[in-house]
């Protein structure tokens, strides 16, 4: 089940954290999980077919779809969490967006402002908090702005945050000011 290719792999990563499943282990957990509904799925049709009639006919396709049926029961779970998620952000994203250019402003510079604003809205907005504060983590650990910046716009999946992080991305490379950003 596990991706053949570096682009399947990196596709399916990006799926998850779009949903906030970040941790390194996420994508072995999601094909475990697949592999338990498939067995599931066999095992129940299975089952049923033997407290039935037997294997008269075409009964033997009833496992075989419940198998395949409940195998991508993780996949539709996963595209809906991702959707819900994503428009929670994007619908967070303003307050967020307002109160940072507050902090940038007032003479904070972005990393105290990124922090400040996932202290103030974490009851308020925790989606948009958890990712501002793996963005924070992520530059104290010493990684570089933009690629904390563009890995915060990759793992979101919201075309906005995408669009703020290239803009601060520029507004950091030409020295220009943040807040007017």
């Amino acid at each position: 089940l596990e991706p053949k290719s570096e682009l399947e792999q990196n596709n399916l990563r990006n799926r998850l954290a779009n949903a906030g499943f970040s941790r390194p282990n996420a994508v072995v957990n999601f094909l475990a999980l697949k592999t338990l509904a498939l067995s599931f799925g066999l095992l129940g049709g299975l089952s049923w077919v033997m407290l039935g009639k037997g294997f008269v006919g075409n009964a033997w396709m009833i496992p075989v779809v419940a198998g395949g049926l409940s195998f991508y029961i993780p996949e539709v779970m996963l595209s809906s969490l991702r959707s819900g998620r994503q428009e929670k952000i994007f619908l967070q994203l303003p307050d967020a967006l307002d109160l940072l250019v507050v902090c940038v402003e007032a003479g904070l510079g972005l990393d105290q402002g990124m922090r400040r604003v996932s202290e103030e809205m974490k009851d308020g907005a925790p989606e948009v908090c958890e990712e501002l504060a793996t963005a924070n983590m992520q530059l104290q650990m010493g990684k570089q702005r933009r690629e904390v910046l563009h890995d915060l716009g990759i793992r979101t999946g919201v075309d906005d945050v995408r669009a703020l992080a290239a803009i601060l991305i520029q507004a950091d490379r030409f020295g220009s000011s943040i807040g007017q950003a």
